[in-house]
């Protein structure tokens, strides 16, 4: 069993191997947009998980697929001579679902906006259904206030001006 540190170490470096080969190498066009996003390696360090994106529809991205199978083993020759472990990793090359997933965020945060647009309109029209002002006291506001009703914090806040030397105005 290997470090796990190691391994996320190979994995980045197979991942920068797989990308040049692909650039240098492997001469198919169908490979021709791929895009190495990451790699995963596992911790005894003999399969490595390599995550590929391709832009285009369905028939590029299934050409892309059949092209990686068919590179697989230049391709895995290549990271051989370029790494420095006992045994070379088997390669399987899966493709990255996060262009998707984005796109599907994107939509979902368009509609949330669209959303609270709506609400916003609606509550730009609104009213209350009482009072505008649903706490206001029964109390008048000419009620008598002792001198216990006020704190020292009160009084620091008011001009000092203004008051006298018992702290009334």
């Amino acid at each position: 069993m290997a470090d796990p540190a190691r391994a996320a170490k190979l994995a980045q470096r197979i991942k920068v191997v797989v990308a040049e080969a692909l650039g240098r190498k492997v001469k198919d066009p169908r490979l021709e947009g791929i895009t190495v996003t990451d790699a995963r390696v596992t911790n005894d360090l003999q399969h490595a998980t390599v995550y590929y994106t391709v832009f285009g529809d369905q028939a590029v991205q299934a050409d892309a697929a059949k092209g990686l199978e068919k590179a697989k083993g230049v391709l895995r020759q290549e990271v051989g001579r370029n790494i420095t472990v006992r045994l070379t990793p088997t390669l399987e090359f899966v493709a990255d679902q996060i262009p998707v997933n984005a796109s599907n965020l994107e939509e979902l945060l368009r509609e949330a906006r669209r959303r609270d647009a709506e609400v916003a309109a609606l509550a730009a029209n609104a009213r209350h259904a009482g009072e505008a002002d649903p706490y206001k006291s029964d109390a008048s506001a000419d009620v008598d206030i002792d001198e216990d009703d006020f704190d020292e914090e009160d009084l620091d806040l008011t001009d000092d001006e203004d008051l006298d030397e018992d702290g009334h105005k």
